[in-house]
């Protein structure tokens, strides 16, 4: 049985991903409403450690930004590859914030 529970994604106007320059991504949760943002900015689902965990990133590395008056959240972490080195699957970091749009609060 699949679960059907919304996910962030579903939650959010928009969730999407960018370069923060060549050594950086920022991905960012525009929430719909208050109640999707209390549920993006809950701290025991988006945390550095999560974050860590879904990028195989170091979590000392990972910075969040958590702004009600926005209702958005801000992610940012070291990329673990540079942009556009040789092993770079995804130049403007376009796709890296799927892994966060599908997790259910």
């Amino acid at each position: 049985m699949s679960d059907t529970r919304p996910t962030l994604g579903d939650l959010a106007l928009e969730v999407r991903s960018k370069n923060a320059g060549p050594f950086w991504v920022t991905i960012e949760l525009f929430m719909r409403d208050e109640a999707g943002y209390a549920a993006a900015a809950d701290e025991d689902l988006i945390n550095e450690d999560v974050v860590a965990r879904l990028y195989d990133v170091p979590a000392d590395g990972v910075q969040i930004f958590r702004i009600p008056s926005l209702k958005v959240v801000k992610i940012s972490y070291p990329r673990p590859i540079s942009q556009g080195s040789l092993f770079d699957r995804d130049i403007h970091a376009g796709q890296h914030h799927v892994p966060l749009a599908v997790l259910v609060p």
